[in-house]
């Protein structure tokens, strides 16, 4: 079903918002017709009135959450000087695409981000979509290291996210987890000049 006038759109934007935020706090399993419903102020009926089925809604959701976070590194790679792009600075801006700002609730949020990765792969419906954000995120990313002034190719982007990727979950067993510090150690020395 469709919502073919602005008032649909709007409603249907709401429950959309509101299942991307659910996923943020919880992951996948967070999204559920009644949660969303409240958390849109909307009436239960409304998400299987604009959505067909719950895939459908997690995957408006995850496209929704995904957007954000590229239009956020899109503007970031904006404001970027390359004058200003000296060590620290350059790997805070990689690690804020990678794991989201440092300003989120640290290891929690990250540990949500490295769950919804891995739950794509229990929902196959979702794949199509993971991979063009996750090559949307490749190419922002080689953008930056860039305009940064650091000459890699494609391929060294891709070895440096799985570089962070390793570091957040061996990091995330610790008894006190600081999966952004370990990402950082570790990007630091592969991207610093020898």
């Amino acid at each position: 079903m469709t919502a073919a006038t602005p008032k649909g759109e709007r409603r249907r934007q709401a429950l959309v918002e509101a299942a991307a935020s659910l996923l943020a706090d919880g992951g996948f399993d967070a999204i559920r017709h009644r949660a969303v419903a409240e958390r849109a102020g909307l009436p239960l009926a409304s998400t299987t009135y604009y959505f067909d089925s719950l895939d459908e809604l997690v995957t408006a959701a995850l496209e929704f959450h995904g957007n954000a976070e590229l239009a956020y590194g899109k503007a970031r790679l904006d404001e970027l000087d390359p004058a200003e792009c000296g060590g620290d600075a350059f790997v805070e801006l990689v690690l804020d695409l990678l794991l989201g700002p440092s300003g989120d609730r640290d290891a929690e949020a990250v540990l949500l981000r490295y769950e919804r990765l891995v739950a794509t792969g229990r929902r196959p419906y979702l794949r199509p979509l993971m991979r063009r954000m996750s090559g949307e995120l490749h190419s922002l990313l080689f953008d930056i290291f860039t305009r940064a002034g650091q000459r890699v190719s494609r391929e060294r982007v891709e070895e440096l996210i799985a570089l962070v990727d390793g570091a957040v979950v061996n990091a995330l067993i610790e008894i006190s987890p600081d999966p952004r510090a370990a990402a950082r150690r570790m990007l630091r020395k592969s991207v610093q000049p020898r």
